[in-house]
């Protein structure tokens, strides 16, 4: 019986021990020093390996730095991202006045992004009308047809400039939306992370 409560007690002990901080170093002169494509689209370097061991604050401010120098000057996709991380931190005005800044004009929006940024704005707002309006907007747009020959069967096929292929839903980003309508009463970071809310009961 002793033995047992030993047994025990060495487990609640070592349940209680807090979990391990993760390694948020990184050579920052390297990652400045990147170009912006490579930085940004490279999903095992620039800042998104930072992010994905659990330092999204460390990799918001990165890219914030990043974004701030001149080889970045009017890349509004670093200020996305930024304003993704912030959103997902909590950061919510923040978030909310970098994304504000990636609209495009109308004369170069396919239809689709600023539809995405309404919406992602409008839930981040908790205004549920505004992000019912920007997904039927999004959904209405018709295919551009320089991008015809890249989307098959309802799938949008495209390589970044890292090199990867991606094979998305048409219209763009449209899962996103559902999955804020999906999970309205959630935060941010659950909406996006939650598989419950990427797609339908069922499915």
């Amino acid at each position: 019986m002793t033995s047992l409560f030993l047994a025990l007690a060495v487990a609640m002990g070592a349940s209680a021990e807090p979990p391990q901080a993760p390694d948020c170093s990184y050579d920052r002169a390297a990652m400045l020093a990147m170009e912006p494509g490579m930085f940004d689209q490279d999903m095992d370097g620039g800042w998104r390996p930072l992010a994905d061991r659990g330092c999204p604050q460390e990799a918001a401010d990165l890219l914030a730095a990043y974004a701030a120098l001149p080889k970045a000057t009017g890349n509004t996709t670093l200020i996305w991202h930024e304003g993704q991380l912030r959103a997902e931190l909590g950061q919510t005005a923040q978030a909310i006045a970098l994304m504000q800044r990636t609209y495009k004009p109308k004369d170069t929006d396919p239809g689709y992004w600023n539809a995405y940024v309404d919406g992602t704005i409008a839930f981040l707002r908790r205004d549920r009308s505004g992000l019912e309006k920007a997904r039927a907007a999004l959904v209405a747009i018709p295919t551009p047809p320089t991008m015809a020959e890249n989307i098959k069967s309802g799938r949008f096929h495209f390589t970044t400039k890292g090199g990867q292929q991606v094979d998305a839903p048409w219209p763009p980003n449209l899962d996103v939306l559902d999955a804020f309508l999906r999970c309205f009463d959630r935060d941010y970071h659950n909406a996006m992370g939650n598989p419950a809310c990427r797609k339908p009961e069922g499915g």
